[in-house]
C-alpha cells in the first residue's frame, strides 16, 4: 500500500483545505511530522485512518460523526477527507464525508444531511478516473479486502504507536495474549475450544435421552403386550437397559404373531384372486398397444412410398453437385481474372483520357521516358518555388496576426461577459448539488424499508410452494399406507400357510418310543406329510421383515407430512394472508422509488464536479484576460519584420519568374504532367498482364469442366449448390432414410406383427374385473385390520429399540472422543504438558516469528547488545507460552523486558513494532505497506542510539517503503531533511511540506 495524496477540508483542528503530498514527501525514504503540542500531528493520521475505514484509530473512535469537523470551518463548508493511494496493484481515491449540521436551504435554524462516500479508480488504459461505488458498505467490503486487515491492524502496523508497543514489551502473558488475539484473529481457535466444550454437553445429554426414549418405547411395549410382556424396574444410564428391552420386546412379538396366524389365512384368497385379475389386465393392455404400434408403422409406410420418386430426384441433384464442386476453384479464379481484367482496363482507359493527344497511341516505355523528363524539367524550378513558398507564409503569418487581434477581441468580450454572469451561474450550480443530497438522503431511507420487503416476499413464495408439497407428502403419505396394508396382507397368508402345515414340522421330529410333544404318546402310528408349497419359518420371517419396512416407511412419510404442514404454517404466519402478486407489485415499487432516487443522487458527485470546473473556468477567464493584452503589444513588433522580410522575397521572384505569371503555377503544371504520365505508364502495363492471365484462366477453367463430366463450364456452374441449399437436401435425405429404417424395425418385430393377428383387445372389461378383486381384498385386509393392530405395533416399537440401540452405540463412542479432544484444547487433559489452552499455543507460535523478526532490527538498534527471545515458562496461574525476555550480549544472561532503562525500552518497543508489522503484514496474505508512520518516542535515545535507530528506519526503503517520523524532538529537524509541519494558529492548524 503506497500513499499518494491527502486533502482535508474542515476536518480537525484544520478549518481550511489542507493538502499532503506523500509521493514528494516519499521520495527521501524518512520524513518528519512535526509541529506544536495540539497543533494536529495526530490529526493527519486520523484523516488517513477515517479515510480508509470510516473511522478514527483507538480511544479516538468516540469522536466520529458531527464531532470529527473542525470548530474553525465556515459554516458551509463542509467537511470532507480525499486519500489518493495505490493498494494491491489498483490506483484508488476515497473521498469521505461525515455526516454535518448545516444551515437550512430556505428558512432559518439548521438541518443535518447524512454521511457519504465515494469510490473512485483511475483506469491506465483510459487514462482518466472511473467511479466504482458510492455505497458505504461496499466501499468497507472493498478496501478491508484490498487491505487484508480490519482497522485495528492498521492502526498497529502502519500507524505504529510507541506507547502500545512499550506496554506490550513489559505486559504480562495475559495482556499480551489479548493484543496479539485482536492482531492475528485467534478467535476462531477460541471458538474451536467452546465449540468442543458444547459439543461434549450436547453428546451427553443426547446419550441421556437415547436411554430415556429407549425406556419410553418399552414402556408403550409393555401397555400394548399387557400380560404377555415382563419388563423389570430399570432408569436411564443402567448398563443391561438395552439387553432387558431387547429380550422382554422379543417373548411379546412371539406372541403377538401366534394370535395373528388365523387372521392372514382368511386374506390368502381374495389376494390370489386380485394377483390373477391383475395379470390379465396387464395382458390385454399390452397387447392393445403392440395393435396399435402396428398399424401406426402401416401408416408411416405407405406415406415413404408416395414420397420415393422426391427422394431419387434429391439423391440425383446431391450426385451432380459433388462433381460440381471440383470444379468450383476453376470458376472461383476465372471470375476473379475477368474482374481483375475489367478495373485494370478501366484504368488505362481513364488515365490516357487524361493525357495530351500526343500521347494516345504511344506504349508503357514511351510514357515512362516523358515522365522522367518532365521531372528534370521541375527540378530547375526547385530554389524559386521555395523562395515563393515564403513569401506565402509571410502573407499567412501576417493573416495569423489579424486573426489572433481578432481572436483575442473576442476573448476579452467572452470574458467580460462571462464573468457578469458568474454570480447567477454559481447560485444554478449550488441548487443542484443541494437538490442532489436531498435525493441520496431519500435513497438511504428507502434501502432501510427493502429488507423487510424482500423477507415478506420470500416467505410469499416460499408459502406458495409449500402448499404445493403439502399435496405431494399427503398423496405419498397415502401410498405408502396402502403398501403397508400390502405386505402385512401378504405375511399374514404365509402365517396361516404355515400354521395348516405346523403338523409336519412337528412329526418331522418324531422318534418312536419318544413321547410326543403334543399328545404324549409314545407310539406314532400316522406322522403328518409335508404338502406341496409348504411354507417354512424363514419364509413367514422374510414376509414380516418386508411388512416391518413398508410400515417404517409409511411412519416417516407422516412425519414428513406434518413437518411440511409447520414448514407451511410459519411461511403464512410470516407472510400473511396478501396475495403474493400484491406483494410483489409493493417491493416493485419500492424499488422503483428506490432506484429513482439513487438515480438522482448519483448527479451529486457531478454537480460538485460542474462546480468546480466552472470555478476554474473563471479563474481560467481572468488570466485570459490578462494574456490578450500582452499579446497585442507583441504583434506591433512582429508586423515590421515580416513587411522587410515581404519586400526582399518580392524582388528576387521578379527575376526567378521572367516572362512567367507565376513559378508555382508552372511548378504545380510541371508536376502534374509527371504525375498523369507516370500512373498511364503504370496503367498500361498493368492491363497487359490482367489480359494474359484472364486467358489462361479460361483454358483452366474448360479443362476442369470437361474431366469433372460436364459439356460446358455453364453446366457445372448450374449443379454448384450453396451452403444452405446443400444442408437443407441433405437433411432431407438423412431424414428419408432415417424413417425408412424405423419403419422396417417395427415392422420386423416379432411380437408386435403376432400381436396384429389376433383380435382387438378389450382394456374396458379386464380393468372391470380387476376392480371388483381390488375391493373384495380390500375388504378381507379391513377384517384383519383389528387382529393385526396390536402385532404391528409391537413390531414397530421392538424394531426402533433395536435401532435406538444400535444408534446409541457409536453416540456413546462419539462422547467418549470429543470428552478427550475438549479437554486436551482447554488445557485440562493429562496428555497437554504444558496445560496450554489451543488458543495460546497458536499465540506462543506468532509470539516467536514476532520475537525472532524484531531481533533483526533489535541487534542493529543496540550495536549488538540485544535479543528478544520467546518464552514457554508458566508464570503462576496464568498462561504458558506468552513469555518474553532479552538476553544481554554484554553478560550473556537472560533477563526481563521491565529492567530495560527508558531509551533501551523505546528502540526494543520500536524493533516489537516493526517485526510485529512485517508478521501482520505476511498473516494478511503478503499485501505490501510501503508507507509507515512512527508517533513519539525519540526524545529518550542519546546521539548514537538515535543514530542507529534512524539507520535502521533508513535500512527500510530497501524494501522500497517510506516511513513517517511524528515528533517534536528539535534534533530530528536537523536530521531529516523532509518535512511535513503543522502550524497551529487561531483560524485553524496548516499544513507545510519543506525539503521535498
Amino acid at each position: 500500500m503506497r500513499l499518494h495524496r491527502l486533502d482535508i477540508t474542515a476536518f480537525g483542528p484544520f478549518g481550511g483545505s489542507q493538502s499532503v503530498d506523500f509521493d514528494a514527501l516519499s521520495a527521501a525514504g524518512l520524513f518528519l511530522l512535526h509541529g506544536p503540542t495540539g497543533a494536529g500531528k495526530t490529526s493527519v493520521l486520523d484523516a488517513v485512518c477515517y479515510a480508509l475505514y470510516g473511522s478514527v484509530p483507538g480511544a479516538r473512535q468516540s469522536g466520529q460523526g458531527m464531532h470529527l469537523r473542525s470548530d474553525h470551518a465556515e459554516p458551509r463548508t463542509r467537511t470532507e477527507v480525499r486519500l489518493d493511494l495505490t493498494v494491491a496493484g489498483r490506483r484508488l481515491e476515497i473521498t469521505r464525508q461525515p455526516p454535518w449540521e448545516r444551515p437550512k436551504l430556505r428558512g432559518t435554524g439548521t438541518t443535518v444531511d447524512k454521511a457519504q462516500t465515494w469510490l473512485r479508480e483511475y483506469d491506465s488504459a483510459a487514462g482518466a478516473w472511473k467511479d466504482r461505488s458510492r455505497s458505504h458498505q461496499e466501499i468497507g467490503e472493498e478496501i478491508a479486502q484490498l487491505l487484508g486487515m480490519s482497522r485495528e491492524q492498521f492502526c498497529q502496523v502502519v500507524l505504529l504507536p510507541q506507547g502500545d508497543f512499550a506496554r506490550f514489551l513489559r505486559a504480562d502473558a495475559e495482556a499480551r495474549g489479548r493484543l496479539l488475539g485482536r492482531l492475528f484473529d485467534t478467535q476462531r481457535f477460541a471458538d474451536v475450544e467452546k465449540r468442543l466444550a458444547e459439543r461434549r454437553r450436547a453428546t451427553e445429554a443426547r446419550v441421556r435421552e437415547g436411554d430415556a426414549a429407549l425406556l419410553a418405547d418399552a414402556h408403550r411395549m409393555q401397555q400394548e403386550a399387557g400380560d404377555a410382556m415382563e419388563l423389570p424396574e430399570l432408569a436411564p444410564g443402567d448398563p443391561g437397559l438395552a439387553d432387558a428391552v431387547l429380550g422382554a420386546a422379543a417373548v411379546a412379538r412371539a406372541t403377538a404373531r401366534e394370535r395373528l396366524t388365523v387372521a392372514h389365512c382368511r386374506l390368502a384368497a381374495a389376494e390370489s384372486a386380485h394377483a390373477a385379475t391383475r395379470r390379465a389386465l396387464d395382458e390385454v393392455r399390452e397387447l392393445a398397444r403392440l395393435q396399435s404400434r402396428f398399424a401406426e408403422a402401416r401408416q408411416r409406410a405407405e406415406r415413404l412410398q408416395e414420397r420415393a420418386g422426391a427422394h431419387h430426384e434429391a439423391q440425383r441433384r446431391m450426385e451432380r453437385s459433388r462433381k460440381a464442386e471440383a470444379v468450383a476453384p476453376a470458376l472461383e479464379l476465372r471470375e476473379a481474372a475477368e474482374e481483375e481484367h475489367r478495373r485494370a482496363a478501366a484504368a488505362e482507359a481513364r488515365t490516357r483520357g487524361m493525357l495530351p493527344d500526343s500521347y494516345a497511341d504511344a506504349g508503357a516505355a514511351g510514357l515512362a521516358a516523358a515522365a522522367r523528363r518532365t521531372a528534370e524539367e521541375l527540378g530547375g524550378l526547385e530554389a524559386a518555388r521555395r523562395a515563393e513558398q515564403r513569401l506565402a507564409e509571410l502573407a499567412e503569418e501576417r493573416s495569423g496576426l489579424d486573426r489572433q487581434e481578432r481572436a483575442d477581441e473576442d476573448v476579452l468580450r467572452d470574458a467580460e461577459a462571462w464573468l457578469a454572469e458568474w454570480d447567477a451561474t454559481r447560485a444554478a450550480l449550488q441548487s443542484r448539488v443541494d437538490s442532489a443530497q436531498e435525493a441520496a438522503t431519500r435513497a438511504e431511507q428507502l434501502a432501510v424499508q427493502r429488507e423487510p420487503m424482500r423477507g415478506r416476499l420470500d416467505a410469499a413464495l416460499t408459502r406458495d410452494q409449500l402448499a404445493a408439497d403439502l399435496q405431494d407428502a399427503q398423496r405419498r403419505a397415502l401410498t405408502s399406507e396402502q403398501r403397508a396394508l400390502d405386505a402385512r396382507a401378504h405375511w399374514l397368508d404365509l402365517k396361516e400357510q404355515r400354521l395348516n402345515g405346523i403338523a409336519a414340522e412337528l412329526a418331522a421330529h418324531l422318534t418312536d418310543g419318544e413321547p410326543c410333544a403334543v399328545c404324549g404318546a409314545t407310539e406314532h402310528p400316522a406322522p403328518a406329510r409335508k404338502v406341496a408349497g409348504h411354507v417354512d419359518r424363514e419364509t413367514e420371517d422374510r414376509a414380516l421383515a418386508a411388512y416391518q419396512r413398508a410400515e417404517d416407511q409409511h411412519t416417516e412419510d407422516q412425519r414428513r407430512l406434518g413437518v411440511v404442514r409447520e414448514a407451511l404454517a410459519a411461511a403464512t404466519a410470516e407472510a400473511g394472508d396478501t396475495p403474493t402478486a400484491q406483494l410483489e407489485e409493493a417491493a416493485a415499487e419500492l424499488e422503483h422509488e428506490y432506484a429513482r432516487a439513487r438515480r438522482d443522487a448519483s448527479a451529486l458527485h457531478a454537480a460538485h464536479e460542474e462546480l468546480r470546473r466552472a470555478e476554474h473556468e473563471r479563474e481560467q477567464r481572468l488570466a485570459d484576460r490578462q494574456q490578450a493584452a500582452v499579446r497585442a503589444a507583441s504583434r506591433l513588433t512582429r508586423r515590421e519584420t515580416l513587411e522587410r522580410e515581404q519586400a526582399q522575397l518580392e524582388t528576387e521572384l521578379t527575376k526567378a519568374r521572367g516572362t512567367s505569371g507565376s513559378v508555382a503555377a508552372r511548378a504545380a503544371q510541371l508536376e502534374r504532367q509527371a504525375v498523369l504520365l507516370t500512373d498511364a505508364a503504370d496503367a498500361v502495363r498493368a492491363a497487359e498482364d490482367a489480359a494474359q492471365r484472364l486467358k489462361d484462366t479460361d483454358a483452366r477453367l474448360a479443362d476442369a469442366a470437361y474431366r469433372a463430366g460436364f459439356d460446358t463450364p455453364q453446366d457445372a456452374a448450374a449443379a454448384l449448390l450453396d451452403a444452405a441449399a446443400h444442408r437443407e437436401l441433405q437433411h432431407r435425405l438423412d431424414a428419408w432414410q432415417a424413417e425408412e429404417a424405423a419403419v422396417r424395425a417395427v415392422l420386423a418385430e416379432a411380437d408386435t406383427a403376432a400381436a396384429a393377428q389376433r383380435p382387438p383387445a378389450d382394456p374396458a372389461t379386464a380393468e372391470h374385473a380387476a376392480a371388483t378383486a381390488e375391493h373384495r381384498l380390500r375388504e378381507a385386509a379391513s377384517a384383519c385390520d383389528a387382529a393385526a393392530r396390536c402385532c404391528a405395533e409391537l413390531d414397530r416399537l421392538s424394531a426402533r429399540a433395536g435401532q435406538a440401540v444400535r444408534r446409541l452405540a457409536p453416540l456413546r463412542e462419539e462422547y467418549d472422543r470429543v470428552a478427550r479432544l475438549a479437554a486436551l484444547t482447554a488445557g485440562t487433559s493429562a496428555d497437554n504438558e504444558r496445560k496450554m489452552r489451543l488458543e495460546s499455543y497458536v499465540l506462543a507460535a506468532r509470539l516467536e516469528q514476532v520475537a525472532a523478526a524484531a531481533t533483526a532490527r533489535l541487534q542493529r538498534m543496540s550495536s549488538g547488545r540485544y535479543t528478544l527471545v520467546h518464552s514457554d515458562d508458566r508464570t503462576g496461574r496464568g498462561r504458558s507460552g506468552l513469555g518474553l525476555h532479552v538476553v544481554d550480549a554484554w553478560t550473556g544472561r537472560e533477563r526481563d523486558t521491565a529492567t530495560l532503562s527508558g531509551g533501551e525500552t523505546f528502540f526494543a518497543s520500536l524493533a516489537l513494532a516493526l517485526g510485529l508489522a512485517d508478521v501482520v503484514t505476511d498473516e494478511a496474505g503478503g499485501i505490501r505497506l510501503d508507507t509507515l508512520f512512527i508517533d513519539e518516542g525519540f526524545g529518550s535515545l542519546d546521539d548514537q542510539t538515535l543514530d542507529e535507530v534512524l539507520d535502521v528506519l533508513d535500512s527500510l526503503r530497501e524494501r522500497d517503503r517510506s516511513v513517517g517520523i511524528v515528533s517534536h524532538v528539535p534534533d530530528l529537524r536537523r536530521r531529516i531533511h523532509a518535512q511535513l509541519e503543522v502550524v497551529k494558529g487561531r483560524a485553524g492548524s496548516a499544513l507545510r511540506q519543506r525539503g521535498v
